[in-house]
């Protein structure tokens, strides 16, 4: 069992690496693998509708997020993590996040999700809900902490002080790896919920 974690922070060894180490700490614990990709310092750009992927079955640009989807689609679980930029995530995230749900025609259905974010004061809570939404959107349960998930920190090292912080990311490596877990179990025994066929529309008339 393994989990993707994309570090959507463009400074190795700041706040949002910490915080991801305490997960992949918990994790290991728990006997869930994991493999973090440092993404907030990559050139990814955002999608240009160009239909390419619907075509192809993977994103016109070979900039990196082809192999994340690779990866993710052999994963068990996916965490985006982010330092807080304007109350949401790191703009290249963002991009990741995008392009990755949008280019991949394979099932996330009962993959768990789940989003994290740091900042030194506000923010959290709003990057926080913008993150759940690619999962909530794909079927894609959303595994929770003890309280939302975030740190606090603005200098590298100061997310280390934030105690309660540092409980949420073991908290949440622990029920997610307890959702994977289960859910494994669960389709085991009973299979993966019955798809109702796609239906798309909008509201012009």
């Amino acid at each position: 069992m393994k989990v993707l974690i994309l570090n959507g922070s463009p400074r190795q060894g700041g706040n949002t690496s910490y915080a991801v180490s305490l997960l992949e700490e918990a994790f290991a614990e728990e006997g869930i693998e994991t493999e973090v990709i440092q993404v907030g310092n990559k050139p990814i750009r955002g999608c240009i509708a160009c239909g390419f992927c619907k075509r192809n079955g993977k994103c016109v640009f070979d900039d990196g997020v082809n192999e994340i989807a690779e990866k993710f689609e052999q994963a068990d679980g996916l965490i985006a993590a982010t330092p807080v930029y304007y109350a949401s995530a790191n703009a290249t995230l963002d991009a990741v996040m995008d392009r990755l749900f949008y280019c991949t025609n394979y099932d996330k259905t009962m993959k768990v999700g789940a989003a994290v974010a740091i900042a030194r004061r506000g923010g959290i809570e709003t990057t926080f809900d913008q993150l759940n939404k690619y999962f909530s959107i794909s079927g894609m349960p959303v595994a929770s902490s003890c309280y939302w998930n975030g740190a606090y920190g603005a200098a590298a090292g100061e997310a280390e002080q934030d105690v309660e912080g540092r409980r949420i990311m073991r908290t949440l490596a622990k029920n997610m790896s307890f959702l994977i877990k289960a859910i494994a179990l669960g389709k085991e025994k009973y299979g993966l919920p019955e798809k109702e066929p796609r239906a798309s529309m909008n509201f012009i008339r």
